[in-house]
């Protein structure tokens, strides 16, 4: 037995397209473990159907925070976010002095709650989540011939998944695929409210999930977050309202290849990528990957990104429908050029503030307040996707100095595209900040 084992080890197993190469106990990496789950999660949220970008941040909000607790006990310094999360008031508590392997209870955990929080994946990737759950199962078990301890260590770390899943069903969001569109929503009668484009990325034209922001923060003190400041509608040329969309006309005209690249690179429609709210689990993915740190730290940094995008995006989607705004494919063809299309086809949903700005914010500072502001890195998330025809651009790396300078070009390749406003992204950077401190603020360490 101990021989077959060590043989499965050695092969390179292929999980629905993720490449994990299972070694010897002397090559595997105190990383390892969280890094696979965290691309078997993106790789969900990439092949799972009608998976909005609102939908992907709640999700990564709740499997960041599973990981963090099926393995905060490792650490007599750190402690539980049961208490201080809005509802969440107690998590099971291991058995006082009864010894466990944490890294079987977080192997546990991130499949547990992996196919409760996606339950409307397919039987393949269920099955391919099981695979992945079964291979580090038999890697570390093959260590410990305690069987109680692997057991005890097994069943922990499902009941963490199981209540958190629990909680996560009092939300407000929990199967939130099955409404993302609301077609009885009566719009706002308002001048400069947001209209249903004609160049849109989906093929309805009612707004996505616009009650999306009446759900649960994950803190309680984001949800209490203030309004951001809207310049007011007004069509003068001079105007101040004005001039955002006018700033939108001449960029148009004047974009350069790079910009162009940048607009399709950050756009992550979620019917071909892992998402935007999944574009910023990406980045800490890279991130570990370069800084190898802890195991600890591997799992803060994925509950710390993970409730991040989740509560920026509630946040986001709460402003969305409560100001309404327009984008610039509805102003712009009225006031300004009526034969205007903006580079990037709009979103079915309302302008201000920018989602991508806001998440993109919120995981920059978290991450900076992790690794340090300076952190050079090389994102290649859409490298190999196939060439951009339409817009004769090829989908090439981007490389970082710091994560506030991706924070930047995430919230500007919205502005590149043509879909927002420079007040827009400002709003969304600006709140993303506030998202991220109340979240490094919390209580992670005794």
């Amino acid at each position: 037995m101990k021989k077959q084992i060590l043989t499965l080890l050695l092969l390179t197993i292929v999980v629905g397209g993720i490449s994990i190469s299972c070694k010897p106990k002397e090559t595997l990496t105190e990383q390892d473990l969280a890094l696979k789950w965290a691309d078997m999660t993106l790789y969900i949220t990439k092949n799972t159907p009608s998976n909005s970008p609102n939908y992907a941040s709640r999700c990564l909000g709740y499997i960041g925070l599973t990981m963090y607790e099926s393995f905060v006990h490792s650490d007599p310094t750190y402690t539980s976010l049961a208490g201080q999360l809005d509802s969440l008031a107690i998590l099971p508590l291991p058995e006082k002095d009864k010894k466990y392997d944490w890294r079987l209870s977080l192997n546990a955990a991130q499949a547990t709650i992996l196919k409760n929080i996606y339950n409307q994946t397919s039987d393949l990737n269920k099955a391919k989540i099981d695979s992945l759950e079964k291979t580090f199962l038999e890697y570390y078990t093959e260590q410990n011939s305690d069987k109680a301890l692997i057991d005890r260590s097994v069943s922990y770390g499902k009941s963490i998944a199981q209540t958190i899943f629990e909680w996560s069903k009092t939300d407000g969001g929990h199967r939130g695929y099955l409404r993302n569109f609301d077609k009885k929503m009566k719009y706002p009668s308002r001048l400069g409210s947001w209209q249903p484009p004609l160049y849109g990325q989906s093929f309805s034209h009612y707004p996505l999930q616009p009650h999306w922001g009446e759900n649960r923060t994950f803190l309680a003190a984001n949800h209490q977050i203030s309004d951001p400041a809207i310049i007011p509608y007004d069509t003068l040329p001079n105007s101040a309202y004005y001039k955002q969309f006018l700033a939108v006309y001449q960029k148009e005209k004047t974009l350069t290849q790079e910009q162009k690249e940048a607009a399709i690179w950050w756009g992550d429609d979620p019917d071909e990528t892992f998402t935007p709210p999944g574009h910023s689990y990406y980045l800490a993915t890279l991130v570990i990957k370069k800084a190898k740190p802890s195991l600890m730290k591997c799992v803060e940094t994925y509950a710390k990104v993970g409730i991040g995008v989740a509560d920026a995006f509630t946040n986001c989607w709460k402003w969305k429908y409560k100001f309404f705004t327009e984008r610039p494919n509805t102003f712009i063809p009225k006031y300004i050029d009526k034969f205007w299309e903006s580079f990037w086809p709009d979103p079915p949903f309302p302008a201000f503030p920018s989602g991508h700005a806001i998440q993109a914010a919120t995981t920059a500072t978290i991450l900076s307040s992790l690794y340090g502001e300076k952190f050079s890195f090389t994102d290649d998330a859409h490298v190999g996707r196939k060439r951009d025809e339409l817009r004769n651009v090829d989908f090439k790396a981007r490389h970082f100095e710091s994560f506030w300078q991706v924070a930047e070009e995430t919230a500007n390749s919205r502005f590149y595209g043509g879909i927002h406003v420079p007040q827009d992204n400002a709003a969304g950077l600006e709140k993303g900040k506030e998202v991220a401190q109340n979240i490094i603020r919390l209580q992670w360490k005794k």
